[in-house]
């Protein structure tokens, strides 16, 4: 019994719509985590001070022993930018793809991803660029075991 075997989780990814090979949705998904891990920790460092702020006018903002709604007006978007960012969305479409959410970075991602494979089939892109892309392909082909 292979570790695969006891944990679903760990199981290959299967290759994405497109024809995409498993170590290409791999590296795709570990880019993609890495500018989520940005955006989020952008966002944190951000709602810090504003949950803050935000804390003290619904104090001020009392009436009658009530806060008023600012701070969980602040939860709210933060809940919000934390369900586009999708952090684990990867994961998601490995486990469930059924269960995507629409909308996320992720789907903003695919977008523009779709966009770069289009121009470059097309040869939109830039003669330079797309011999440098296909130079990173073949090397990255000859390295397959």
């Amino acid at each position: 019994m292979t570790p695969t075997d006891d944990d679903p989780a760990r199981a290959p990814l299967p290759a994405h719509a497109g024809g995409r090979s498993e170590r290409s949705t791999l590296i795709r998904d570990a880019a993609v985590l890495q500018v989520k891990l940005v955006i989020d920790g952008l966002r944190d460092l951000m709602l810090v001070p504003a949950s803050l702020v935000a804390a003290v006018m619904s104090l001020i903002d009392s009436k009658h022993g009530k806060p008023g709604p600012q701070f969980y007006d602040l939860l709210v978007m933060g809940r919000d930018s934390e369900r586009w960012i999708d952090l684990f969305g990867a994961l998601r479409e490995h486990d469930r793809p059924e269960e995507r959410a629409d909308g996320g970075l992720d789907d903003m991602v695919a977008r523009m991803e779709a966009y770069v494979v289009d121009e470059y089939r097309r040869g939109g892109v830039t003669r330079q660029a797309k011999d440098r892309l296909d130079q990173a392909l073949a090397v990255m082909r000859r390295k397959r075991p």
